[in-house]
């Protein structure tokens, strides 16, 4: 065993150890006690979890390029419907004007 002035030292440098062990121990508690406080009150403001924004942003994006997409096609078929012959103007400016009116089906 250690002897005058290397006793107290070890002693103390035990001391200082087992205090910052528990100086880790209590920070982890206070961290878990903050998070959880947080995530309730985010969950009482009704909050979106960023897992299902991410997932709405990547429905939005697809549906957004689909729909750019059968934008063309339907400019394109207009155009093809323009250019048919024996079609009277009346019935080419028409056909757009009811597409526009027409509610879009519910599901």
């Amino acid at each position: 065993m250690s002897t005058g002035p290397n006793r107290i030292l070890d002693e103390f440098a035990k001391l200082v150890t087992d205090a910052a062990g528990a100086a880790q121990g209590v920070r982890r508690e206070v961290e878990t006690a903050f998070k959880g406080q947080a995530e309730r009150i985010l969950n009482s403001m009704d909050v979106v979890q960023r897992e299902e924004f991410e997932a709405l942003r990547e429905m939005t994006l697809k549906l957004r390029a689909e729909n750019e997409k059968l934008t063309g096609r339907v400019a394109e078929l207009e155009a093809k419907l323009a250019k048919t012959p024996g079609q009277s103007q009346a019935a080419a400016e028409e056909a757009p004007a009811k597409r526009s009116t027409k509610a879009a089906p519910k599901k």
